[in-house]
């Protein structure tokens, strides 16, 4: 249920039932309702007895929020990546461009839900080569808000994706030859095209 919301199938302002979603996953009526109450409670439906529930639309102010928190942690990630031994480096920048090319196809095939999925893996696999455990557990809390925002974007606009996506290459570019003055200049448009987008 939650991934309907994350992944943009579910768009913010709309308005669903626990029996359409019944119906649409094939389960009873129960579980649903268990899982509108979890979603009401992380802020992501508002429930109206009798009529349904609402899916909350992304807030401008929300979104802000969350593009500038994930420019600070994934600018001091990548001033840690670039001093992975080299080996490490080089398995890191291969595992990022095979995301990139996932990515691509998931546009190819404008499987948004895919897209958005793998948009917030590549910035995580950053994160997380980082190693700081604090800004990989808060960057990971970032992830779904982020999942949200990038499939809320592309939906409206497909053609952001391929911006994106090209944006993802050029992040990996900088971080293969370590050079982070590059890197904060590329996640920091990367991350504006995201709030042009919103």
């Amino acid at each position: 249920m939650k991934s309907l919301v994350l992944d943009g199938n579910l768009p913010g302002g709309s308005m669903t039932s626990e029996g359409e979603i019944a119906e649409q996953l094939g389960v009873s009526r129960t579980p649903v309702r268990e899982a509108f109450l979890r979603l009401e409670a992380e802020g992501l439906l508002r429930l109206y007895p009798k009529r349904g529930a609402l899916v909350v639309p992304v807030a401008p102010g929300e979104a802000d929020d969350v593009l500038d928190a994930r420019l600070l942690v994934e600018t001091h990630a990548a001033q840690s990546v670039v001093r992975l031994p080299d080996t490490e480096l080089a398995t890191l920048v291969a595992l990022l461009r095979d995301l990139v090319t996932a990515q691509e196809a998931a546009v190819a095939d404008g499987d948004v839900a895919e897209y958005a999925t793998l948009d917030a893996r590549f910035h995580q696999e950053i994160v997380a080569a980082g190693g700081n455990a604090l800004l990989t557990t808060f960057s990971v809390s970032l992830r779904e808000r982020q999942q949200r925002m990038v499939a809320h974007s592309v939906r409206w606009d497909p053609r952001r994706a391929a911006t994106f996506v090209a944006g993802h290459r050029a992040l990996v570019d900088a971080l293969e030859v370590r050079d982070t003055r590059t890197y904060k200049r590329r996640i920091q448009r990367h991350l504006e095209d995201a709030r042009a987008g919103l």
